[in-house]
């Protein structure tokens, strides 16, 4: 049936939701991870407490930036991959299997990314065994792998923090892995305080609210959380 003039087709758009700060820091025991914890859909807040610092296994953690959705369902396909090689071949999988498996992830989901409401950049941090060190990778949407040596950060308040970042390691006196840990973590949340107010994608510091970023500590003792308590001190203590 023709239409009527004067009446054009119906369109229908979709926003998918989005997630952004995340940020890496390697130091002198490990690595700290850590991620604001605002989602957003266009110039709308969706939601001020999703968590975007996920573990995956005992020793390694994903960040995720992007479409939350899609980077959920990856980290469950991830954690769950890990586990199977485990129970099936009696033993853990390595690192490089985990880096693989997590690019080819991300290379399957390469269709959602293209068309704009799926596209999911990580980081991954993981302590190496085998090295005794904390390392952090991240990818592009065709699922490449690389490995950040001191510092890594994406999402949209990523390039507001990437250079201060730089700066601090280079010329701020103590370099990044020479850090302690409470001072590489007062850096991690000053670095996101920093994005929030310059980035409306990123959810910053809200005391009356009770709202702090996740944060997350690899070392060689496994995965730690850092607790409220303590990032409500750096906050009230530090950071006017």
């Amino acid at each position: 049936m023709p239409e009527s003039a004067g009446v054009a087709p119906s369109e229908h758009s979709f926003e998918g939701t989005e997630g952004t700060t995340i940020l890496a820091v390697r130091y002198r025991d490990g690595v700290l991870v850590a991620g604001d914890r605002r989602a957003t859909m266009g110039n709308l807040v969706v939601y001020d407490r999703a968590d975007k610092v996920l573990s995956i296994d005992d020793d390694s953690v994903m960040a995720i930036s992007g479409s939350p959705a899609i980077a959920y369902e990856i980290a469950r396909m991830l954690e769950m991959s890990v586990q199977y090689y485990r129970r099936s071949q009696l033993q853990k999988l390595s690192l490089d299997g985990k880096l693989r498996t997590l690019s080819r992830l991300l290379r399957q989901n390469l269709p959602m990314a293209m068309q704009g409401v799926g596209a999911v950049i990580p980081i991954y941090a993981a302590f190496d065994e085998r090295d005794a060190v904390g390392k952090i990778f991240f990818y592009d949407l065709l699922g490449a792998t690389f490995e950040s040596v001191d510092f890594c950060t994406t999402g949209s308040g990523s390039s507001i923090i990437r250079g201060a970042l730089y700066y601090l390691n280079r010329w701020g006196g103590t370099p990044l892995a020479e850090m302690d840990e409470a001072a590489a973590l007062e850096l991690v949340v000053k670095m996101l305080e920093t994005a929030a107010e310059y980035d409306t994608a990123t959810g910053g510091y809200r005391e009356n609210a009770h709202i702090f970023p996740t944060v997350m500590r690899v070392d060689a003792s496994g995965i730690h959380s850092i607790g409220e308590d303590e990032l409500e001190a750096i906050f009230q203590g530090r950071i006017a």
